[in-house]
């Protein structure tokens, strides 16, 4: 298991990165929920320009606690949302760049082979510890499409060792989530079998 400092936006290389290491990263992360993607869908369909460049891009699936305060906003807590209502446009952000997907609870078979695809990686937050993630957050640098409401805006914010994060899905087809349910699996059928004898 390995214990990596990414940079974000990504230059690098995330293939050696595989499910169980633990990853903090510093640099910029974009927030993105169920309405941001599908406004990005929206606007490369329509040939549209992004308000924002995402090559290298690393994704949070997370709407944040903010506060305005003298036209600034101030993060207050971040935590992860479930991930797999995303999972339709993961092919779309590999097509325009993102590299690394934060977020909880895992993702499907088409994230799986959109990652492999593009050499990426998607990242485990902690539940249940938004306001630990916001100390790894500096600032906020920038809001996007903030008529969408303040969960479902693209937030720009500046990290700094954000996280523990652990990679939940590699570029290698491996899935932490896909291994626990068969172990799970492996271990009902076990013990039925148990039972019935």
């Amino acid at each position: 298991m390995q214990n990596v400092q990414l940079m974000a936006p990504v230059t690098s290389n995330l293939t050696d990165l595989m499910i169980g290491d633990i990853v903090h990263i510093s640099g910029t992360i974009l927030t993105a929920r169920d309405m941001a993607h599908l406004r990005m869908k929206e606007y490369l369909s329509e040939r549209k320009q992004l308000p924002l460049e995402f090559k290298g891009a690393v994704i949070f699936h997370a709407g944040p606690v903010v506060e305005k305060v003298d036209e600034k906003y101030i993060l207050r807590v971040i935590g992860p949302t479930t991930s797999i209502r995303m999972e339709p446009y993961t092919r779309m952000l590999g097509d325009i760049g993102v590299k690394a997907i934060i977020g909880k609870g895992g993702m499907g078979e088409d994230t799986l082979a959109a990652l492999q695809r593009i050499g990426g990686i998607y990242l485990q937050a902690p539940p249940g510890c938004a306001v630990k993630l916001a100390e790894g957050v500096k600032s906020i640098k920038q809001v996007h499409w903030l008529d969408l409401g303040v969960p479902e805006a693209i937030w720009v914010l500046e990290a700094k060792c954000f996280g523990p994060l652990i990679v939940g899905m590699d570029s290698q087809g491996k899935s932490l989530y896909q291994e626990v349910k068969e172990k799970a699996l492996k271990k009902m059928q076990d013990m039925f079998i148990k039972t019935v004898n």
